[in-house]
């Protein structure tokens, strides 16, 4: 499994505005590619392929983190409960047990992380879906932009 998001962050000009990905596309080298009879693949650089698997990726990392703040509160109450079950039954402010009040949280935590979620899929993965949806599905590999 590979954490290595460099290709999530691409460069941007003075103006702001990234440059297209056929400008980001490396020259092409006899090194680079497969040697015949190696049973290796020469390495994908079209910019339909690459902006595809900068959109799995940066899905796969959504969906962690959203997970992540989910189940992570839930299994930091569990352990609470297992593990200090004095300090779950003492009192908080409020008069309610501190087991109850954050059993009434993971509530709000829930939200926070759906929240989360809608938030980096409206501002990293949707400007990737339509990057994506620009080029049509090569049949001869070629990565070209639809007209």
């Amino acid at each position: 499994m590979s954490y290595d998001r460099s290709e999530l962050a691409l460069p941007h000009r003075h103006d702001g505005r990234v440059p297209s990905p056929t400008a980001l596309r490396p020259p092409s080298s006899p090194a680079v590619a497969a040697r015949p009879g190696s049973g290796a693949r020469p390495r994908s650089w079209s910019s339909y392929h690459r902006a595809l698997r900068v959109l799995r990726r940066a899905c796969r990392w959504q969906r962690r983190v959203a997970t992540l703040v989910a189940l992570g509160y839930f299994a930091v109450f569990l352990t609470l409960t297992v593990k200090a079950p004095a300090l779950m039954s003492r009192p908080a402010p409020g008069g309610l047990p501190t087991g109850l009040l954050l059993a009434v949280a993971q509530i709000p935590v829930t939200w926070l992380a759906v929240l989360l979620f809608e938030y980096s899929a409206r501002r990293f993965v949707d400007p990737l879906a339509r990057r994506v949806s620009r080029y049509g599905r090569p049949a001869d590999g070629d990565g070209r932009p639809r007209t």
